[in-house]
């Protein structure tokens, strides 16, 4: 029998902790400001190198088998039977606009069942490569879980097309044990939500089939395992599947917190229960107050808690030069004592990243687009990847062997990791000129999307393969020409801000010269006043000039 392999989007993965990775943003189509759909997804871990993954359309034999990898691992889980019909998948989207992330909740750990073949995100990739819309794709996940099982940990997806958006959250049964129990629940159009490794679905609309699907044990299996023994009308997957923690609260619900603060007026509502001081769970999805655009969930991909309680960018924490992110672990101990760092949407060991624009009133290979980057979502640019596209940019794959343990001046990957932590140590001095390419090139691409997209429509007029092959084109077009425009910011960036000091600039970008074409007095700006005066604090009269 012939085998398929399922490849990995994650190379050179080599996880040991947990480490709270990944969040998901959902916009419902009446949320939103064109009237698509929008769900964004961080793919969150140290030791992921992100690339953009490719599973073209196929046709196979009965009988054909599919290897299975783990997708964090690469650990063989055994096979299954393949599909006779597969559909085009470009990264976490397919040619029908379905698209599917996730964040892991881990939940109760002897639930994991280790003899299962299935893990989720081979579920994902599986589902999208055999799915017309959000339904079918949660059917064909729940059926393969039933008939080889599910060996991951807790797990939230979003799961969407052009039409519906839905949160699922599965978990399996145990060692040995097939199949698993799990909850959808439809998100309304009119909607946002939000999922960041912590389940949030707590009771649930159990006689709406429209809106709400679950396994028929999900409530007698918890019972049987003593997660629950209330009435059924009472019953919360969350609290019986996952129990709520502090971790579970800061480092996860925070980042939901964060979205609805933003777009809703309930900030001020829900923030008792982030802090610990409510037991009223935020709800699953609420109504913003305003429209939301795709760029709006671009932007909040990049949020550190800016301007709110959590801000982590204005203590002692973020150094002399206001840096929003915290060196791992989480948590640390001085002195017997336990402590905990935030955890932003924005963290430094993004893999890749995502928001999905699917639009309903437009043919699928137009409709939908994946604005795709990679390494922290902070410090990328979202590259319009069409869902009908053949041929995965070079530098999107471990072009020259990269991967996360092997450079590349070639690959994205590490172009834009190279620019960031450049940054990262003197943030504040260097973060407006990562913020003008963003916004130019962002731009750029915000504004042709109409142009490039009636060319498009054109074409598939007369003839469809040429208006793919177009859009499959200016999606590489504009990946490559997003990493040569990186490799001069880099460059740039190091020339300005060479040995501590800041080369003065002038209007057209190039650095100021005198008479004699020398660079000119560069400034040096030394350190924020805020922060000497704490320095002043720390170190006393050890560094004070004596009296003369």
């Amino acid at each position: 029998m012939k085998k398929e392999f399922l490849c990995l989007t994650l190379l050179g993965i080599a996880f040991s902790v947990k480490m709270y990775a990944c969040t998901n943003l959902i916009v419902g189509k009446n949320a939103s400001a064109d009237g698509s759909t929008i769900v964004s997804y961080a793919a969150d871990d140290y030791g992921a190198f992100g690339q953009l993954c490719h599973y073209p359309a196929a046709v196979y034999k009965k009988g054909t088998m599919m290897e299975i990898h783990e997708w964090d691992t690469g650990k063989y889980l055994g096979e299954i039977e393949q599909a006779r019909q597969t559909y085009n998948v470009i990264g976490n989207m397919n040619e029908f606009q379905v698209t599917i992330g996730e964040t892991t909740f881990e939940g109760h750990s002897e639930l994991v069942d280790s003899t299962a073949v299935l893990d989720y995100g081979s579920l994902i990739y599986i589902a999208l490569q055999r799915s017309h819309n959000a339904r079918e794709a949660i059917k064909v996940m729940t059926d393969l879980v039933q008939q080889y099982g599910y060996c991951s940990e807790g797990e939230s997806f979003t799961i969407a097309d052009p039409n519906e958006v839905w949160i699922m959250e599965m978990i399996g049964k145990g060692p040995g044990i097939r199949g698993a129990v799990w909850v959808a629940v439809r998100i309304p159009d009119d909607c946002i939500a939000a999922h960041a490794n912590q389940s949030r679905i707590h009771k649930f609309p159990m006689n709406d089939e429209n809106n709400c699907m679950y396994s028929p044990d999900v409530i007698s299996f918890a019972r049987e395992k003593g997660y629950f023994d209330g009435m059924n009308k009472d019953f919360s997957f969350a609290d019986a599947y996952a129990p709520l923690n502090f971790e579970g609260l800061r480092f996860c619900e925070a980042r939901v917190w964060s979205f609805f603060n933003r777009f809703t007026d309930k900030g001020n509502d829900y923030l008792s229960y982030v802090l610990g001081k409510s037991k009223d769970p935020m709800p699953l999805y609420v109504k913003p107050n305003r429209k939301i655009s795709v760029q709006d969930i671009k932007n909040m991909m990049r949020d550190h808690f800016e301007g709110t309680p959590f801000d982590i960018s204005k203590d002692f924490g973020a150094g002399p030069y206001h840096m929003p992110y915290r060196l791992s672990p989480l948590t640390f101990k001085v002195n017997g004592l336990e402590y905990f760092n935030e955890r932003p949407i924005s963290t430094f060991q993004t893999a890749f990243v995502f928001v999905a624009q699917m639009r309903a009133e437009k043919t699928n290979p137009i409709g939908g687009v994946l604005w795709f980057g990679v390494d922290d979502a902070n410090m990328t640019v979202f590259v319009p990847v069409y869902c009908c596209c053949t041929r995965v940019p070079v530098c999107y794959t471990n072009v020259d062997g990269a991967d996360y343990g092997t450079f590349s001046w070639n690959s994205s990957f590490w172009i834009f990791n190279w620019v960031a932590n450049m940054v990262y140590p003197r943030y504040s001095l260097m973060i407006d000129d990562v913020r003008k390419e963003q916004f130019e090139i962002e731009n750029t691409f915000n504004e042709a999307q109409a142009g490039v997209e009636q060319a498009a429509a054109k074409l598939f007029e007369t003839d469809k393969v040429a208006a793919v092959n177009f859009l499959t084109n200016y999606t590489n077009l504009t990946a490559q020409s997003t990493l040569d425009t990186w490799k001069k910011l880099g460059t740039y960036l190091i020339v300005k801000y060479n040995d501590g000091v800041v080369k003065q600039v002038n209007k057209d970008g190039s650095f100021k010269r005198n008479s004699l074409g020398r660079v000119d007095k560069v400034i040096r700006p030394g350190y924020p006043e805020e922060f000497l005066k704490e320095y002043v604090k720390q170190t006393g009269d050890r560094y004070k000039v004596p009296a003369q």
